[in-house]
């Protein structure tokens, strides 16, 4: 068994990618078969190493590994050889239509009530007039001519599923400039590498039919490749997801402190009826069961991420996130602030709150209840008590109760109304700080 993954590196790797990659993991090394990562750069104008390089390195923070890698760029060679076998057969015939003139076709067609589809009018050409359109300068593109068959496949999410190959154009496979494209190259390697299992989005159910029709002409054996298609993801409202994905993809996910466990466990659940579990993929190989993904699109809703994020910090240990905390801090801190992070980066904020400095703010109308704070401050050592010992001495001292005792306090001690428990907080802030901020926020 084989599998591939095959992103193009005209971007930073998306979750709508990320879940297909992480699904062909799985399930590759579920059944102990091997995983290709496949890079489709033919496209020269958009594709850039750099983007190369980030769609490895974001793979790998999610946990995925692979046994196998190329880039098409590579294959060049290999794809005109192709074609050329395609040409030999006659199943490669050459056209000449300007997009103009391809529009207006489709245009008449529509206003006749048909369908656009492409009417083989190349095929009309003879030899003689290919060759004089050549000698004036005009260079053909290539069509791949389909055999009027519907293609039948049992797909390992959607089920049962056809395509009438006489609705669809015939494909493009190679441009003017004999660059090839996506539909042609990816069948040819998927021949020579020797893939087995396809597992992509569902936008390309329609693809499938055309590329298995290509891969038989191709010399592919017919019925020899599995697919699974995924239903596409919509964002919280079900609407496309497409247009977020900017906002979503992995590089900015990561900067805003998403754990890959969290992300992993996420998208793995995601449209199925399993409550997702924040895992590293090697940890979800077990139970993983494709066909348990739902046929409807699965709903990828940020605020549901975040809250496995929340819950996945809430019990992660110190040693497992020491290294990318703020110089410094200490198993004492980690302990204290985890269970109110819902990212990893807000650890910040608080290493500031009790190792650094706050902007302290004048609490008007405090000023008299803040100076009796101050003089309740208790000596150190501090600890676990110190702060019902000494919200009871301001208490006593002001006759404050609730709200009116608590938010001043923790205002002026941590400039946030919200956070993690001042008993925890206040031994890691020290007297000093304190009573200082409680000066400032006294008015001095």
């Amino acid at each position: 068994m084989k599998l591939r993954f095959a992103p193009s590196p005209t971007g930073y790797l998306h979750v709508g990618n990320a879940r297909v990659a992480l699904a062909n993991w799985l399930f590759a090394r579920q059944q102990g078969g091997q995983v290709l990562l496949r890079l489709d750069d033919t496209d020269t104008g958009r594709s850039r190493p750099e983007y190369a390089e980030a769609l490895e390195e974001d793979l790998r923070w999610l946990g995925l590994d692979w046994d196998e890698k190329f880039a098409q760029s590579e294959r060049l060679p290999r794809y005109a050889a192709a074609a050329e076998r395609l040409k030999h057969s006659q199943r490669l015939y050459p056209c000449l239509e300007s997009e103009e003139e391809l529009r207006a076709k489709r245009e008449l067609k529509l206003k006749a009530g048909r369908a656009p589809v492409y009417d083989r009018g190349a095929l009309k050409m003879t030899e003689e007039q290919l060759g004089r359109a050549m000698a004036n300068g005009k260079s053909p593109y290539w069509r791949f001519l389909m055999t009027p068959r519907t293609m039948e496949w049992e797909d390992g999410v959607l089920g049962r599923r056809a395509v009438k190959l006489p609705a669809i154009s015939d494909p493009v496979l190679v441009r003017a400039d004999g660059s090839p494209l996506y539909t042609f190259t990816s069948v040819v390697d998927d021949i020579e590498s020797g893939v087995t299992h396809i597992i992509r989005g569902e936008d390309h159910v329609t693809n499938t039919g055309v590329q298995m029709d290509l891969w038989e002409a191709l010399g592919g054996k017919a019925g020899a490749l599995q697919f699974a298609h995924l239903p596409l993801l919509t964002d919280s409202d079900g609407g496309p997801l497409s247009k977020r994905l900017g906002s979503l993809a992995l590089r900015q996910l990561r900067r805003d402190g998403v754990e890959p466990a969290a992300l992993v466990g996420y998208l793995a659940a995601l449209g199925t009826s399993r409550d997702p579990v924040a895992a590293m993929p090697a940890d979800l190989v077990a139970g993983f069961d494709i066909g348990a993904i739902s046929h409807s699109s699965a709903r990828f809703d940020i605020q549901q991420l975040l809250g496995l994020n929340r819950k996945y910090l809430h019990a992660a240990s110190f040693e497992s996130v020491r290294a990318r905390l703020p110089e410094g801090a200490d198993e004492a801190f980690w302990q204290a602030v985890r269970g109110n992070l819902d990212l990893l980066s807000e650890a910040k904020t608080w290493f500031e709150v009790v190792r650094g400095h706050i902007a302290s703010v004048v609490l008007e109308g405090e000023a008299e209840f803040l100076r009796a704070a101050l003089a309740a401050l208790p000596a150190e050592p501090w600890d676990d008590q110190t702060w019902t010992q000494f919200y009871g001495a301001v208490r006593d001292a002001t006759g404050r109760k609730g709200k009116s005792l608590f938010l001043p306090l923790r205002l002026a001690l941590t400039g946030e109304e919200h956070g993690p428990e001042m008993k925890v907080l206040m031994p890691l802030i020290g007297r000093e700080k304190a009573a200082l901020r409680l000066r400032l926020a006294a008015g001095g």
